[in-house]
């Protein structure tokens, strides 16, 4: 390989492991929200089940080392240095299997899942109280916000042991649909219902639920595209860079 075409093949992959280093923090920034939100659907998730967070570890974890390989990339393509050329094809390498594989576990999980997040929601609202600040009063603005009423419909807070054993006709507050007649909008808790029939809306939240989930694994899974690419186009640089290198100048490392 000529003398240009190894100095071209060095930037472009300098150039890539920045790229690879700016993925991993979105990754790792992306895990940190996950573990941290506590006014998204997530934190309704996170709160009843280790799922999610074992899930937001995870991705911290993956984040980290890919910042972690961008760097040492960047020092092994700059200063030429064919171990580390060798051990970040190797960790690429490693990384890009870990994905594949957890993207078809997901994939062939994904019904199980779903099963598992239902539970989660029911049982969270057979159990509600309206003091937990954490994850009822994030489902309160779920509801709300896509202004639906229950899990795969009202029906579901008939369940509520609350309103079950209650003499009064109750129903959740932000299931409150403020275009019908009845008592003052509240934020959250149980409300006094002055008709027979609660002011509520009848659709449940699931498909909207299901639509945000969608939308945000698109967004990881896009995110996880455009880093398998830049992975793979840097282990084939860093082959063809450490292929080059006949003989290593360690004196051309800076010194701290």
């Amino acid at each position: 390989m000529g003398k240009g075409c190894i100095t071209v093949t060095k930037y472009f992959l300098f150039l890539f492991n920045l790229l690879f280093f700016i993925f991993g923090a979105v990754i790792m920034g992306f895990g940190l929200w996950v573990l941290f939100d506590k006014e998204s659907f997530i934190a309704v998730l996170q709160e009843s089940s280790n799922t999610v967070k074992v899930a937001s570890y995870i991705l911290i974890g993956v984040g980290s080392l890919t910042m972690s390989m961008g760097f040492f990339g960047c020092i092994g393509a700059i200063y030429e240095i064919r171990c580390l050329l060798g051990l970040y094809f190797t960790c690429l390498l490693l990384i890009l299997i870990a994905q594949v594989t957890a993207g078809v576990l997901i994939y062939f999980q994904r019904d199980l899942l779903k099963e598992e997040m239902s539970k989660i929601i029911q049982g969270m609202i057979i159990n509600y109280t309206g003091q937990n600040k954490t994850t009822e009063h994030t489902w309160d603005y779920i509801q709300r916000k896509m202004k639906c009423c229950g899990w795969t419909g009202p029906g579901n807070w008939s369940e509520n042991l609350l309103i079950k054993n209650s003499t009064q006709k109750l129903y959740s507050c932000s299931c409150r649909n403020d275009s019908l007649p009845g008592t003052d909008v509240k934020e959250f808790g149980l409300c006094n219902s002055l008709s027979a029939q609660p002011p509520v809306y009848e659709t449940g939240c699931i498909t909207s639920v299901e639509r945000w989930l969608l939308d945000n694994c698109a967004i990881l899974l896009g995110i996880c595209v455009c880093v398998a690419v830049v992975e793979l186009l840097g282990m084939i640089l860093s082959m063809c860079l450490c292929k080059s290198v006949v003989q290593e100048d360690y004196s051309k490392v800076p010194k701290y």
